[in-house]
């Protein structure tokens, strides 16, 4: 004798539900995951960012020293 519970009408009302519940949790549990890998992805590019800048600032505060000491330099030059 089998231990299933009695179902009442024909087996295949009630499969197509079970899979389809496993297939949305399998969709979620894939979406969660593409999720954490998108914020981590966007957290790397977010970082890379900030270098850029910091190293654009530097280059931008350089070319204006270089600028103020030619001059101060010709500024100099042309006191003597």
């Amino acid at each position: 004798m089998s231990a299933e519970p009695a179902r009442s009408g024909s087996r295949f009302l009630y499969a197509p539900f079970e899979v389809a519940n496993a297939r949305i949790d399998a969709n979620e549990r894939v979406a969660e995951e593409r999720w954490s890998a998108l914020e981590y992805r966007l957290g790397r590019i977010e970082a890379s960012m900030e270098r850029v800048e910091k190293r654009l600032w530097l280059a931008v505060y350089g070319v204006a020293a270089v600028i103020l000491a030619q001059g101060v330099a010709s500024f100099l030059e042309a006191g003597q």
